[in-house]
């Protein structure tokens, strides 16, 4: 762990004048360990579940196009992918595509992360377009209202296991080149969580079942229920996460207004979200 801390301290020691790198949980906690405000006790359980896990973006101002980076902390894995306002399956398709490139390309290097990002992808960023005046064109404000007005859709699976880093790097990839938001739940039992357009949704399970799987059930693929869809206490799904305990997942269905959706599939219970 601690030498994964140390390359997070290297990506966020390479921001430049015009980039941002913004925590999307804890944000607090990662704002005053890389400022080096605090000390951090590596075997203090707290910490520990703090450190598991980082999700942050990687943003330059002006740019409509934005990586989002998970870092697991206990292994050398990285989930990378890329998000923008109005990106086009296409162009995401080839984002992924030179992400994968690169990572290959630098497959034997040290803190193969950071150079991905500082040396690579951060940079591609600058090239990126930039964002168009409001009113500039008609189409991408059509093409928001278009998904505005449809219905969401979401699916729910469960298999016996998720640990495959084959399949956890598919599922970030598929909930990008989809526009796909979500979570997976890793280890035993596996768990899958995804929302989005019916067409994105229809795809990602299809993808998710033509994989191998041990017991996968698909709980549910559907259009979101009105009641839940007027649910005004629920917040937003954060892009693509992942989590390692049942209590995870039930604790964020319920920050989402979504909690019921998991219990009554035997997912969890309701004092779950501390274990």
């Amino acid at each position: 762990m601690a030498t994964r801390l140390e390359e997070l301290q290297l990506i966020h020691c390479s921001i430049l004048p015009g980039e941002r790198m913004e925590f999307l949980q804890d944000e607090e906690f990662w704002g005053q360990f890389l400022s080096q405000d605090m000390v951090v006790d590596l075997e203090e359980p707290s910490i520990q579940q703090k450190t598991t896990m980082a999700t942050f973006t990687m943003k330059v101002e002006g740019k409509p196009v934005w990586l989002q980076v998970t870092m697991f902390m206990t292994t050398s894995d990285d989930l990378v992918s890329v998000k923008g306002d109005n990106l086009s399956r296409g162009e995401q398709e080839r984002w992924l595509e030179m992400i994968r490139e690169k990572r290959d390309e630098l497959e034997d290097t040290e803190f193969l992360l950071y150079n991905l990002l500082s040396l690579h992808l951060v940079p591609l960023l600058h090239e990126a377009p930039l964002e168009k005046p409001f009113g500039s064109t008609s189409a991408p404000r059509e093409e928001t209202a278009l998904l505005e007005v449809a219905s969401p859709h979401h699916a729910l699976f469960t298999s016996h296991h998720l640990v495959s880093s084959k399949k956890r790097r598919s599922l970030q990839q598929w909930s990008s080149s989809l526009n796909v938001t979500g979570f997976a739940k890793v280890g035993y039992p596996g768990v899958i969580y995804a929302q989005g357009k019916e067409e994105d949704i229809e795809e990602f399970v299809s993808n998710v079942k033509s994989m191998q799987w041990l017991a996968l059930r698909v709980r549910f693929a559907e259009r979101v229920p009105q009641d839940l869809l007027n649910n005004t206490t629920g917040e937003s799904l954060l892009g693509w996460q992942e989590f390692s305990r049942v209590g995870e997942v039930v604790e964020e269905m319920r920050r989402i207004g979504r909690e019921d959706c998991v219990l009554e599939m035997g997912i969890g219970s309701s004092t779950s979200a501390s274990g």
